[in-house]
């Protein structure tokens, strides 16, 4: 294979797992507005937020590690290594890399406190709390993704 046709195949392999970290976050968010019961950003619910259901939590949790893991394993992972030689790309994740780092470690934690959550009437504030802040992380988190993929792909 030349040179030229290898670069190719990298971009191409490139663009083919951003878009899948993209579809992969927007399943997130997905689960994450069917769980609070939210069908756009703009929708207000006058009653508040329904019970939380464990089945519907645990897809969510599921579906945001793997999320995760992606954007760490197939991403990250080559420019935490010092694998990327793009200047553009190395400034984005100056930048991006500590507030990617911090929703992930939210991110975490709230799988950690809920993996096992039941669905009690004693959690309920607790969790609707707690996942308030997640969808705040998870909408950093995007922001600053899009940061590092227009990089890789500029």
């Amino acid at each position: 294979m030349t040179a030229a046709a290898n670069v190719q195949e990298r971009r191409s392999d490139l663009g083919e797992t951003l878009e899948a970290l993209k579809e992969q976050r927007q399943k997130t968010l997905s689960a994450y507005c069917g769980l609070v019961g939210v069908t756009s950003p703009d929708q207000v619910d006058s009653q508040g937020p329904k019970d939380i259901a464990p089945v519907a939590l645990q897809e969510l949790l599921n579906i945001m590690v793997d999320y995760m893991a992606m954007g760490h394993f197939t991403v990250y992972q080559r420019i935490i290594e010092g694998k990327e030689r793009r200047g553009a790309v190395k400034e984005a994740a100056e930048v991006a890399y500590p507030g990617i780092g911090e929703t992930t470690d939210v991110m975490v934690e709230f799988n950690d406190a809920y993996e096992n959550f039941d669905g009690a009437d004693a959690d309920q504030e607790k969790i609707k709390e707690d996942l308030s802040k997640l969808g705040e992380m998870l909408a950093i988190r995007g922001e600053l993704e899009d940061e590092i993929i227009n990089a890789l792909l500029g």
